[in-house]
């Protein structure tokens, strides 16, 4: 059959079959010559349009923070900080940069915290070092450490130093951010897994601050230690049933830091009622909690004896935190 897209010869005879010829020739050989032929190299990338084509393709992902994930990315591969980030939008980037670029931003379309990638997260301005072990310090509960401040101030004076627990510490956060705040205090931290307390050492020691830590559930490693004037703790909030509705970064963090229970405060049950021994008389229990549980978590604190019993809202406007003393 003729080929279609051939173009038809003006003579006929010896003329045409030559030409014909060399039409076969041309198309049997030109997917070999485009094949072989080097691809046009695109100028060299720049930070700016990196960062956009990252962003967008984070954005098509799903990822909420695309934008920042992109340039907490960047500042690894480049070796820059996000100020010079902006500095230095106009600068070609090299193909090992790239390179190195590529293959973290391939780990976060996994699923892969940004915290976990870079081995680092801010909380309180302090830097902590994290991994799969812990639980990402969130800026939501640095409400949590804002009112455990607050609550300290409204104790009446004492002539020792001021006892603190934090049940549940992950990597440290909120004591290591307390000690920060308060160095005279004394402060226990507890957590159930070895790993978690591993990094919360390791933590405590760059950070140089003087924190005690012990291994075991919730309150039972303070008990001779007791008492505390305030017991604070960030415990698991999350319903069970919808941890697998969560995002796949979060589903990356230890479910045990995760899974409250089937309504979610099965953690927050326990901590109510066991943090009485530990604490002082007018001692204070303060939990962090998730978003529509703060009703709950009050009426939990008042069925358990606490008087006084608050709660605190974070930026967002959630009630975060929920507080009682312990009765006098």
């Amino acid at each position: 059959m003729q080929d279609a897209t051939a173009p038809a010869p003006a003579a006929a005879g010896a003329g045409t079959r030559r030409f014909l010829a060399i039409w076969g020739s041309f198309r049997h050989n030109r997917a070999v010559i485009a094949a072989s032929a080097p691809a046009v190299p695109k100028a060299a990338w720049t930070v700016l349009e990196v960062l956009r084509w990252t962003t967008g393709r984070f954005e098509r992902q799903g990822i909420a923070s695309a934008r920042l994930d992109a340039e907490l990315l960047a500042t690894r591969a480049f070796h820059r900080t996000r100020v010079e980030l902006y500095m230095h939008f106009d600068q070609p980037l090299g193909e090992p940069e790239l390179a190195d670029y590529r293959g973290l931003v391939e780990r976060r379309l996994a699923g892969e915290p940004v915290a976990y990638i870079l081995g680092r997260k801010e909380f309180w301005s302090l830097d902590f070092e994290v991994g799969p072990a812990v639980l990402v310090p969130r800026p939501e509960t640095e409400t949590l450490v804002e009112q455990a401040l607050a609550s300290l101030r409204s104790l009446p004076p004492a002539s020792r130093p001021r006892r603190l627990a934090d049940v549940g510490t992950g990597a440290g956060a909120v004591a290591l951010a307390l000690k920060h705040e308060c160095p005279a205090a004394e402060i226990v931290a507890v957590d159930v897994s070895a790993d978690a307390l591993a990094v919360a050492r390791g933590n405590a020691l760059r950070l140089g601050l003087d924190v005690a830590f012990r291994r075991g559930d919730l309150v039972e490693p303070l008990a001779g230690l007791a008492p505390f004037d305030l017991v604070v703790s960030n415990p698991p909030y999350v319903p069970g049933p919808d941890i697998d509705e969560l995002a796949p970064e979060v589903r990356r963090e230890p479910r045990l830091a995760l899974d409250g229970g089937q309504d979610g405060l099965d953690l927050v049950r326990r901590l109510a009622a066991d943090a009485l021994a530990v604490l002082v008389p007018g001692g204070i229990l303060l939990m962090e909690i998730g978003a529509g549980q703060a009703g709950q978590a009050m009426e939990i604190l008042r069925r358990s004896g606490y008087a006084r019993v608050g709660s605190r809202r974070d930026l967002a406007g959630v009630e975060r935190v929920v507080f009682g003393h312990r009765g006098e």
